[in-house]
């Protein structure tokens, strides 16, 4: 049979269709090489490039880190006395993302264990500040009984649950609160910072926080370092097994300068008088007694105060919450004169021989300015001044130096600067200069200083304002000779593992350069106030010798042309007591300054706190119930009992 051959035109559609079908394997085998080639990027990029984040997702799928809050360090005072230390309790608490009625599950519980309307508003305030993740609780401290209660039950109530918690507890209440501070729990702004200072990991699973005084200053050293809990988890979430543990590591306990016993002392000395008294050492610039009151009891910060009693505390006209002796500012009074005295010396705008004749008035262009009940003493040298307290003297000499001078003095002293305490909030205070005048006020014509301005500064009065830690640094720094010491309040830090004793870092003094002439004019002057002078009554019988000087403020502007009388004004409006001294004179151990507010004349309000505290520090004695009694009242501090060892005296939380 004959064969049909392919035409060739169909050999060339052939050949074609095979051309075609080559391109096509072809474009397929780039397509998966190309594949291949992504998936073998992609496979390098999370095996190579993303592996250590990758296996650190993996790990924590399947892991958890759980942080241990450290305990609190404790605060001692100088005599190993706690102020401020950490007990165990049971805590209930709520996670509201995990409880669908809110309200009703509160209820509920309020069946169990108490739960009162102060209980139910700060746990309402948490919840705003808080994530609705967070567990918040709604009672703190339960007894053994009401854990037992809540414990039966447990199964009705999803999201609640017990805790056992660490809580500051402060034995002493309202004693050296403004010292001491308090802890409370983290707010957002508090949480910005701890995380803008690279520190959020030390403070994770951390609640609380210091707030004022030491608690603050000295918060990361009494913090602690967190701890860590690795554990695995199931899939849902439940621990199976710990991995890993780190410790975490107490705090430090921080031991203060302060006398627990001497600082209850003055204020169970100021009774309901609002004032502050600050006590140093002048060799060392360690702050002994550090009192502002009224007071108040840092316990009720703890778990968050109630809105009635936060009420009571910032609208009360005593304003407790106010730390007079670190922000309060007051005119010194007549406790300034020495330090007029000292620098006219220094300064060379008057010799201590110099005699001035006062008359019981001061007249400057067409004003007059008065002496006390108008009497004159007569002719006063610099050392007479002090003791006699002259105003025409010091009206006179502050004429002769100017604010300028009077300014340049003064500031090394500390006057109107802040003093570097180891304590949170200090205030400037005002030390008035023609600068600062000018650049306090804003019309022009309120920025010219006039000559007239100068006239009462020299007495403590006019645009002077200073707090009592700067008078007391300054009073300290004339003990010492001259010698300016920083103000501090911690002794030493303790580790709470190795017992090992840490002093702080020695900060030297700086001498501000008097002549012992100098100081000895003006050291004498002071010890005749205590002789002879506004103190001698109040010093009277002391074995030791002190040196002092009483001051009378004006809480309120009184003009030239009238006659001060407390019986007709309200009490906010009458003058401030002050006194400023140090003992024995001539070694000092201690020296010191206060104010008792609204109280009249230094020598009757002020300087027997001063002896009792004197009397204290240098012999060991503690005023009997009656000479308290009788020293809250403005009566002399010679004693009218017994007094008693301080050893033999408990504190207020000992007697209970």
């Amino acid at each position: 049979m004959p064969i049909d051959l392919p035409s060739l035109a169909e050999l060339r559609d052939i050949e074609a269709d095979l051309q075609k079908f080559r391109r096509r394997v072809a474009v397929v085998q780039i397509v998966v090489v190309v594949c291949f080639l992504l998936i073998l990027a992609r496979l390098s990029y999370l095996q190579i490039v993303r592996h250590e984040d990758l296996l650190e997702q993996a790990e924590n799928n399947r892991t958890a880190v759980i942080p241990t809050v450290p305990p609190r360090g404790l605060i001692l005072d100088r005599n190993g006395v706690v102020l401020a230390n950490n007990y165990s309790a049971y805590t209930l608490e709520i996670t509201p993302s995990q409880v669908p009625d809110l309200e009703a599950t509160i209820d509920a519980l309020g069946e169990l264990v108490e739960i009162q309307g102060k209980d139910r508003r700060r746990f309402k305030r948490l919840r705003e500040d808080s994530r609705s993740f967070d567990s918040l609780p709604i009672r703190t401290r339960l007894s053994d009984e009401e854990v037992a209660r809540f414990s039966a039950q447990r199964y009705r109530f999803p999201g609640v649950e017990i805790k056992a918690r660490l809580f500051r507890q402060y034995p002493y209440g309202e004693t050296a609160s403004h010292v001491l501070g308090y802890i409370g729990r983290i707010n957002a702004r508090e949480k910005a910072r701890i995380e803008e200072d690279d520190d959020a990991g030390n403070y994770r699973g951390t609640e609380y926080i210091g707030k004022l005084g030491v608690e603050q200053s000295y918060e990361r050293e009494l913090h602690g370092i967190t701890g860590v809990n690795r554990v695995e988890t199931s899939a849902g979430g439940r621990a199976t097994r710990s991995l890993s543990t780190y410790l975490a590591t107490p705090g430090q306990n921080v031991t203060l300068s302060i006398d627990i016993h001497l600082q209850k002392m003055v204020e169970d000395l100021f009774g309901h008088r609002r004032g502050a008294l600050v006590a140093l050492d002048p060799n060392t610039g360690e702050v002994l007694a550090f009192v502002s009151k009224p007071t108040f009891d840092p316990n009720a910060f703890v778990e968050g105060i109630d809105v009635e009693s936060w009420r009571e505390l910032n609208e009360s006209t005593d304003k407790p919450l106010l730390n007079r002796a670190l922000r309060g500012t007051y005119p010194p009074g007549s406790t300034y004169k020495p330090f007029m005295a000292l620098g006219a010396l220094t300064t060379g705008k008057r010799k201590a021989s110099t005699i001035i004749n006062d008359t019981g008035s001061w007249s400057f262009g067409g004003h007059t300015f008065r002496s006390h009940g108008d009497v004159g003493l007569g002719p006063v040298d610099m050392a007479r001044s002090i003791s006699l307290s002259s105003n025409v003297y010091y009206y006179s000499l502050a004429n002769e130096m100017g604010v300028d001078t009077i300014h340049d003095f003064m500031k090394p002293l500390g006057f109107g600067q802040i003093t570097g305490i180891d304590l949170p909030g200090e205030v400037r205070g005002v030390l008035p200069s023609t600068d600062w005048k000018r650049n306090y006020y804003k019309k022009p014509e309120q920025k010219k200083w006039f000559a007239g301005e100068t006239i009462s500064l020299g007495i403590g009065q006019g645009y002077n304002a200073f707090t009592m830690l700067q008078l007391a640094s300054a009073t300290a720094t004339i003990a010492s000779a001259g010698k300016k010491f920083t103000p501090h309040v911690m002794r030493s830090m303790q580790d709470a593992l190795t017992h090992v004793q840490e002093a702080p870092k020695t900060i030297q003094p700086v001498n501000l350069g008097y002549s012992s002439e100098q100081v000895a004019v003006v050291r004498n002057g002071l010890v005749e106030v205590t002789r002879s002078g506004t103190s001698s009554q109040v010093f009277a019988g002391a074995i030791y010798q002190s040196a002092g000087k009483t001051g009378t403020a004006q809480a309120v502007g009184i003009g030239q042309k009238e006659k001060y009388d407390a019986s007709k004004m309200a009490e906010y409006q009458r003058d401030h007591a002050l006194y400023m001294a140090f003992a024995p004179a001539e070694a000092p151990q201690i020296a010191l300054a206060l104010v008792v507010e609204n109280a009249g004349f230094g020598a009757a309000a002020a300087a027997p706190i001063a002896r009792r505290v004197f009397d204290y520090w240098l012999l060991g004695q503690y005023p009997s119930e009656e000479d308290i009694a009788a020293t809250q009242k403005g009566r002399s501090g010679r004693p009218i009992g017994t007094p008693r060892n301080k050893a033999q005296v408990p504190l207020l939380s000992e007697r209970q």
